[in-house]
């Protein structure tokens, strides 16, 4: 029996959440290094993975893992990657122990006349972290139907704790003031969310009972629903399918997010810690829009094909509408925010396009996307601590105070609005062509995004770092070794990907190819009348 190397990617975050929140209260430090040295240890886990597999192998699925769990209703214990699932477990693992590093005293005991009144204990904060990890992992690794409705709905748990118990300490108008606002955002992300699950729980049942119907016996088994509808042994009714796409749509596009169903994720990522925000908008919200390539497309290709216009304006929508809110932004969080909305609405334009380019740039949007939010969320996140205050206007002459602090905030802001050399800006140029191939005017319009996203980076970095200095900036520390740790490493792969994304391009092309074929499309065909120019030419 081969060691099963997927659930011990997942399984060891998980072991790390229990043996950090076990840590004595009184022993904050050593909470802080288990839970980082379990992150390390899921991060070699992840290489394992990735060398481990081998891109273009015959199957959909490698490093397969399958068990019966509860025989009576079909429900397996399956684990398969593809080469988007090895992209983004990578992605996770790599980016959970900057969020712990960054994240090291943000659950440290309070200042004040009560110095030891803590937000909620150390051990807590560290163990949620290690347990979203878990079980964002075993999301991208399942492929049974069921058992990935499982961890997509109890990811939601830690991160309610960890947005309403754990919130920004910089936010205005007194403590009291700030618990309530994190709770109203901890609420509200719960709430749309939940919904969104349950909505998709009725199409989860519902598709059960189409296979036992037609198959004789309920599965949830991907390969085996997928294979069965190729050789004619399932097919669901025009009417039954949509329906049921649009369970499993409707969860997912809350997770994203997409345009309308966005309005959590703004106050949910104010009101967290940044380390949080990173959690929330470039770990959590990868695992809907994988969903729809892995799940949607997959499952319900008629439905998918038939719901693609509207998806494709709704995902303009979004585009257009995050990055209009996020140049008249005054937070800077939600500045960032808004600015994922813009991004997200990228990835989901790349999916629907239905062309290898736009969803290999959707794949490569979401690794780079979580790398260029992770640096630049993390340096604001070192910025707003410094100052307390997540104000833009309450900053401004930054750079002569702190110049790497500076530095590295440009950066990540020159990378989200996708500068060439940088990583994000092949994912954002593979997506617009991708669609332009097929729906050109959607392509068209939504460059307009690219135009606002110059914008509302530039105008904060303008705001925050140029200019007369202001006197409560003044003695602004810059970032210090353990800080320097956290954002080169991001930036040195913005780097590295931007001018060589080949590794991640091998990696996901396979897989994009054969959810393109499972889906039936095809790229067009370019419409040159070659024949005729030679003739010309003549």
């Amino acid at each position: 029996m081969s060691f099963p190397l997927l659930t011990a990617t997942a399984a060891v975050p998980a072991i790390g959440a229990i043996a950090t929140a076990a840590v004595p209260a009184a022993k904050r430090t050593v909470a802080k290094w288990l839970a980082l040295l379990f992150s390390l240890a899921t991060l070699v886990l992840a290489a394992v993975v990735a060398v481990r597999f081998t891109p273009g192998a015959k199957g959909p699925f490698q490093l397969t893992e399958s068990h019966a769990w509860i025989r009576s209703f079909g429900v397996r214990y399956e684990l398969g990657v593809d080469g988007i699932a090895v992209a983004l477990i990578a992605l996770t693992a790599l980016l959970v122990p900057f969020v712990i590093l960054a994240g090291w005293h943000d659950a440290d005991p309070m200042e004040g006349p009560e110095p030891n009144r803590r937000w909620r204990p150390t051990q807590g904060f560290f163990a949620l972290i290690l347990a979203v990890e878990a079980m964002v992992v075993i999301s991208f690794e399942a492929t049974d139907v069921f058992l990935f409705y499982i961890f997509f709905e109890a990811m939601l748990i830690p991160m309610y704790f960890l947005i309403g118990g754990f919130g920004d300490r910089a936010g205005s108008g007194g403590e009291e003031h700030s618990a309530s606002l994190r709770s109203q955002a901890a609420v509200k992300f719960l709430l749309y969310n939940l919904a969104g699950g349950l909505i998709m729980l009725a199409a989860v049942i519902g598709l059960y009972a189409a296979t036992a119907d037609q198959l004789g016996s309920g599965t949830f088994s991907l390969t085996e629903i997928v294979q069965a509808r190729a050789d004619g042994k399932l097919a669901l009714g025009t009417g039954t399918e949509r329906l049921l796409f649009l369970g499993f749509f409707f969860a997912f596009a809350v997770k994203a997010p997409l345009w309308p169903l966005h309005t959590w994720l703004p106050g949910a990522m104010g009101e967290s810690t940044a380390p949080v925000a990173v959690l929330i908008t470039a770990v959590v919200d990868k695992v809907g829009t994988f969903a729809m390539l892995r799940f949607c497309l997959q499952l319900f290709p008629e439905a998918s094909s038939w719901a693609t216009p509207v998806i494709l304006v709704l995902a303009l929508v979004s585009i257009l509408y995050g990055a209009l809110l996020a140049v008249g932004q005054r937070d800077i969080k939600r500045l960032i925010a808004y600015a994922s909305i813009s991004h997200f609405g990228f990835i989901i334009m790349g999916i629907f396009a239905m062309t290898s380019q736009g969803q290999g740039g959707a794949t490569l949007y979401m690794v780079n996307h979580g790398i260029s939010t992770a640096a630049l969320m993390l340096v604001a996140g070192f910025l707003i601590s410094r100052r307390g205050s997540r104000l833009i206007a309450d900053y401004g002459g930054v750079q002569k105070a702190a110049p790497v602090l500076a530095g590295t905030f440009l950066v990540g802001g020159l990378a989200t609005l996708s500068l060439p050399g940088l990583a994000p800006f092949v994912s954002e140029f593979l997506v617009l062509v991708g669609t332009f191939s097929r729906y050109p005017a959607v392509g068209i319009v939504a460059t307009v995004g690219i135009v606002l996203a110059a914008l509302y980076v530039l105008v904060l970095y303008q705001r925050t770092m140029t200019g007369p200095v202001k006197s409560e900036v003044r003695a602004m520390p810059d970032l210090k070794a353990r800080e320097l740790a956290v954002v080169a490493p991001l930036i040195a792969l913005l780097l590295f990907l931007g001018v060589y994304p080949k590794p991640l391009t091998d990696l996901v092309n396979p897989a994009v190819d054969h959810t393109l074929s499972v889906v039936d499309q095809h790229d067009p065909r370019p419409d040159v009348p070659v024949k005729a120019d030679a003739e010309a030419a003549k």
